[in-house]
């Protein structure tokens, strides 16, 4: 079947990452809950979501790499195994040690996953409609972070926090099984043998070399480094100033809201300020917006700053793929995303064990004013995409782009999370056929 004739593979693959995404977005502030509740201090919070990345981050090329010349769809009932397992036995733990190692596997399976799962889409979609299909993919995925957090928040809390937390990763682990409930013919015959043979490879020392790249990876650390521990950390905040579970689940689902509020007016975003002045203006005002969240400010405030900061970085991830994907050589498109998941996985690594040291020494809030600092290098990395020779050489929907779209897309993710669409530059927003999202 040739790409585009039929989506309903698309809607079956929104359905089971919404569920993967949904789990994963469940048990990173379970986690954080728990681990308070077994004697983990703040270095020891930060050590867990560390480890997180740890698997992830040497996986990351090698998955992606995979993906280019051979079958996508493996991976997706692989990923799902390794997240409902890393999210069980995470509430079954009863050592922090134990915690770690089952949090490391949970994020083995979302990466897993997550190429999988963009490769498909990249390889299963016509050229013109690649924009719109990865705009559901990727809100379908936004969805899952919206609902976890709240479903977390719900079930966690009273006085047996070790009891109701260890309840909310289980119930993580019962909610990623149902992806497999839609994983069924999800892979045209096709599209699974339209890419066999290796290809050549280009160094990475070349690739990292290439204008562009530098920055666009360093703008997705440090974007995806502010989602990431303000997820594990915002528990630690609230337990300091005496905000209830309940309610930093629902602050971090309205930072997940405003996030898919961000992505669904991206295009005119990107018309009105250009590709360069809008990744500067977000990444500036999310460091101003981080470096807020240190303040003891009440509970109505925090929401605004977090809906904001949801907002300002929603536009970074899938920008700095963007421009990524433009600076790359055209035959490395691949392993340059790779890399760009790569540095991502790495920031999750240090981030958090980094501001786990902050938080022990400066306290609780600190780890903000570091995301700030990171996020205002960012600011000025976009700055510097905007200035003359700073650009690519060609943008992402032209011929040689558009020749390869299983490559380019295959290994970029976050988390969401990972989770990113790919977005055209400005100059082409007029002839989308749908929003992009991520």
């Amino acid at each position: 079947m040739r790409p585009g004739r039929n989506r309903g593979w698309l809607l079956r693959l929104v359905i089971a990452f919404s569920f993967a995404q949904g789990a994963v977005s469940m048990a990173r502030p379970a986690v954080s809950y728990r681990a308070l509740a077994l004697g983990a201090d703040e270095r020891a919070i930060g050590v867990i979501a560390g480890v997180y990345a740890l698997l992830p981050l040497f996986a990351a090329v090698p998955l992606g790499r995979r993906t280019d010349h051979g079958r996508c769809a493996p991976l997706l009932p692989v990923g799902v195994v390794l997240i409902a397992g890393g999210c069980a036995l995470s509430g079954t733990a009863d050592s922090l040690t134990a915690m770690a190692a089952w949090s490391g596997v949970m994020g083995l399976g979302h990466l897993s996953f997550v190429i999988g799962a963009q490769s498909l889409v990249a390889r299963q979609s016509a050229p013109h409609e690649q924009d719109r299909n990865f705009g559901h993919f990727t809100i379908g995925a936004s969805l899952g972070q919206l609902v976890g957090p709240i479903a977390a928040g719900a079930l966690i809390g009273g006085p047996d926090m070790a009891g109701t937390s260890a309840l909310a990763l289980l119930v993580a682990g019962g909610v990623a099984a149902f992806s497999f409930v839609s994983l069924w013919r999800i892979e045209h015959r096709t599209s699974a043998t339209s890419r066999t043979g290796p290809g050549a490879r280009v160094p990475v020392h070349r690739i990292l070399r290439t204008r562009g790249v530098p920055a666009g990876i360093f703008i997705s650390l440090a974007v995806l480094s502010a989602t990431d521990i303000l997820t594990a950390y915002l528990p630690v905040v609230g337990e300091h100033r005496g905000i209830a579970p309940s309610v930093i689940g629902l602050l971090l689902s309205l930072r997940a809201a405003a996030t898919i509020a961000c992505r669904l007016v991206m295009t005119p975003m990107l018309r009105l300020l250009g590709r360069a002045a809008l990744l500067t203006t977000t990444c500036l005002l999310a460091a101003l917006l981080c470096a807020g969240i240190a303040l003891p400010v009440p509970v109505w405030a925090l929401a605004v700053i977090l809906g904001t900061l949801g907002f300002c970085l929603g536009v970074g991830q899938p920008l700095s793929m963007t421009t990524v994907v433009q600076a790359a050589p055209d035959d490395a498109r691949s392993t340059a995303l790779a890399l760009r998941l790569t540095g991502n996985r790495l920031g999750q690594v240090a981030a958090p064990a980094t501001a786990g040291l902050i938080a022990g020494v400066a306290g609780v809030a600190a780890p903000f004013v570091m995301l700030g600092g990171l996020l205002l290098i960012a600011s000025g990395l976009g700055l510097r995409q905007g200035r003359p020779g700073a650009g690519p050489a060609a943008p992402v929907g032209s011929a040689a782009s558009a020749a390869s779209p299983g490559p380019a897309v295959s290994a970029g993710s976050e988390s969401v999370t990972d989770r990113d669409a790919t977005l055209p530059s400005p100059e082409l927003g007029k002839h989308r056929t749908g929003r992009g999202g991520a």
